[in-house]
């Protein structure tokens, strides 16, 4: 496997609504530089990076993936291409986000035939929150009812004026004409001569001595703009436009072109924003002999060769003899096989240098935000990515009987991948939920499971996920005797209890005097209260938001042990729950519904009858609106067919936790006429 030095590198994450052709510009790249003897194809199931079982069957990508491109190009050095292929929906965000901290560039791919799609905005904004490079491919641009004047414009409403082409289609859209290097010519769109003056321009209008130099004389070198291209696409003042067709092999090699030439490498990037645990940064330097940081982005759980951690090497060199650490792990392992990818396909590497995205194999310990590194008194991680909240749940149990211990390994290794994927358990239910951003990306994650794992599970409607808390002030006591011969149990514990607002969770202040209760014995005393905290008071759901204060008791210097006092603090807090206005609390999630304005009216009727409060909308570009609101999550069930339908498959939407709130007194009285605690034994 050859080696390329870091300044020999590219990283480049390609983003955009699916169906838009990142995975067949990908293909087109591979066979245009050689790679690969024919072009694969989605519908075919062939691509490089679309190898899984069930994207096959689908038809689009459902995990990031990785491959890797050798180029040269005449005049250039030969550079290889790290590139990342993203899914293109909502429901496989967290694939999307990850891969954005292994790459120094993104390029949205735009489908000229649809314009600019909802998640190719989202995934340029993160680029640039994080510090990205950003740059722009328009494919399928051969299609002669598009209006790419139109496209062009769209794209500089939403991202800014430095959207530039750096080429044009020409020839009736059966090539492209570089208008970089060129300053004439002829183009299907614009003329050649004004779009690179206007690149030209927008490159060098804060570097004072070029621009001096080009209004004296007229004109200046492309080929002595490198440093200014590349500190106008860290600042992000400049989002370079290629145009490309993948089906046809149009202007790939245009593509790579600028790639190699204008991307930064990792010498010439922003730097990776790892952090310390106080959170200021910590500053990496892209050297080979400096001691090794990378960061896993991607965790593979293979049914036969165990976990893949896939990372980005920051900082250092890893070969096979490098003893690396993991996170705060002070246990070295050896990289005793360093790996390269290609799709699915792994190969062994000398060595891994800063730039470079690899993998290791069967290191337990590797999970996505890992941090590898060489130095044992090391503690950093990458400032983290703002992820959606998994809110979509489905309730799961096994549907063979003996498999429940095979679950739950299962479901730890599923977490371990995906950083937007949760698993709640409810001990009172005895229910097992796996929540994930939407119903697709839940039934993916099972379908994982199934495929790969041979473990298939049934799954239920899972309970909404209400809490309890109490709305006023209260004691409570209890004197926890007992004696069946021998040696007996004795405790008593007197507490009150008062509500916290709302977020604050659980407080518990010991304000014995005295010894009453022995300070051995406290934390027996916090034991029984956080037992109650688990299974609730009115309908079986965990309370939240109170403050549990004990200041009194009593003792005995034989009978009292830990026993005793874990069910007396049971017992007096579950004495005060009755006298402090107990109530049920439903989970409110915050959605933002983004469709066409033209819907605006259906979208708001049907949420007010979901009981939202609608707080707010704003306008996008293309005619779309942004509706925001709160709606009880109870409500939400069925919502995705219901807004698919009114909007015509064309609106998207998204939830995240937002509050929690009484419930409805009729809906409280429902919930608690359905549970029937415990009863507690003397």
């Amino acid at each position: 496997m050859s080696n390329y030095s870091t300044k020999d590198l590219r990283t480049v994450a390609l983003v955009g609504h699916g169906s838009c052709g990142k995975t067949s510009l990908i293909e087109a790249m591979l066979y245009r530089s050689g790679m690969i003897p024919e072009l694969g194809s989605i519908e075919r199931g062939n691509t490089m990076c679309d190898n899984d079982a069930l994207e096959k069957q689908v038809q689009h990508s459902i995990r990031l993936a990785v491959a890797h491109i050798d180029t040269a190009m005449p005049d250039l050095t030969p550079v290889r291409i790290h590139v990342l292929d993203t899914p293109g929906y909502a429901d496989y965000l967290g694939q999307d986000l990850s891969a954005l901290d292994a790459v120094k560039s993104v390029c949205a791919v735009v489908d000229a035939t649809k314009g600019v799609e909802l998640l190719t905005r989202r995934m340029m904004d993160v680029a640039k929150e994080r510090n990205l490079c950003r740059m722009i491919v328009v494919n399928k641009f051969e299609d002669p009812n598009v209006d790419l004047e139109a496209l062009l414009a769209q794209m500089q409403e939403i991202w800014g004026p430095g959207v530039l082409p750096i080429n044009l289609p020409a020839n009736n859209r059966t090539i492209v004409i570089d208008c970089f290097d060129k300053d004439e010519g002829e183009a299907d769109i614009f003329s050649v001569g004004e779009v690179h003056r206007a690149f030209i321009e927008k490159i060098i209008e804060e570097d004072d001595e070029t621009l001096e130099r080009y209004f004296e004389e007229g004109t200046v070198d492309p080929r002595s703009l490198h440093p200014l291209i590349t500190k106008a696409l860290r600042e992000g003042r400049i989002i370079p436009v290629c145009f490309v067709s993948a089906k046809n092999l149009i202007g790939i090699r245009d593509f790579m072109k600028v790639i190699i030439r204008h991307l930064p490498s990792p010498e010439e990037a922003n730097d990776a924003l790892f952090i310390n645990p106080d959170g200021t940064p910590y500053p990496t330097t892209p050297d080979k002999d400096k001691p090794v940081i990378a960061q896993v982005f991607k965790v593979v759980n293979d049914p036969y060769i165990g976990k893949i951690g896939i990372f980005r090497v920051h900082q250092g060199t890893i070969t096979k003899d490098t003893m690396l650490f993991v996170d705060e792990n002070r246990k070295s392992v050896k990289a005793a096989h360093p790996l390269i990818l290609q799709g699915k396909t792994t190969a062994e590497t000398d060595r891994l240098s800063p730039g470079d995205i690899g993998a290791l194999a069967k290191i337990d310990d590797i999970k996505y935000g890992s941090v590898l590194h060489s130095e044992p008194e090391l503690n950093i991680r990458m400032r983290p990515i703002n992820f959606p909240k998994p809110m979509f749940g489905v309730a799961i149990k096994p549907a063979r009987r003996g498999d429940e211990s095979r679950l739950n390994e299962v479901l730890i290794k599923m977490l371990s991948e995906d950083p937007t994927l949760a698993v709640d358990h409810n001990p009172v239910l005895n229910e097992t939920v796996v929540r994930g951003l939407t119903e697709m990306h839940v039934r993916s994650v099972l379908d994982h499971m199934k495929v790969d794992f041979n473990l298939e599970v049934q799954t239920g409607t899972p309970s909404i996920p209400y809490r309890e808390t109490i709305a006023g002030k209260a004691e409570g006591h209890c004197r926890h005797k007992k004696q069946t011969g021998g040696a007996g149990q004795f405790g008593e514990v007197f507490l009150r209890i008062e509500p916290l607002p709302r977020g604050a969770g659980f407080e518990f202040v010991d304000e014995v005097k005295g010894g009453v209760i022995p300070f051995n014995l406290i934390p027996a005393v916090e034991k029984g209260v956080r037992e109650v905290l688990g299974t609730g008071f009115l309908a079986g759901y965990p309370l939240q938001d109170v403050k549990v204060t004990v200041y009194d008791g009593k003792s005995h210097p034989v009978d009292s042990k830990e026993v005793a006092f874990v069910s007396a603090a049971r017992k007096a807090f579950l004495d005060a729950l009755g006298k402090a206005s107990p109530q049920i609390l439903e989970p409110i999630v915050k959605i933002e519904v983004v469709a066409s304005q033209d819907y605006f009216g259906d979208i708001a009727s049907d949420l007010g009858s979901r009981r939202a409060q609608l707080s707010g909308s704003d306008s996008l570009a293309g005619g779309l609106v942004e509706i925001h609101a709160l709606v009880p999550l109870s409500e939400l069930d069925g919502y995705a067919t219901r807004l698919h339908a009114l909007t015509q498959g064309q609106g998207s939407w998204s939830m995240e936790l937002d509050n929690y709130s009484p419930a409805p007194a009729a809906k409280q009285a429902e919930l608690a006429s359905k549970y029937t605690r415990k009863e507690e034994e003397d």
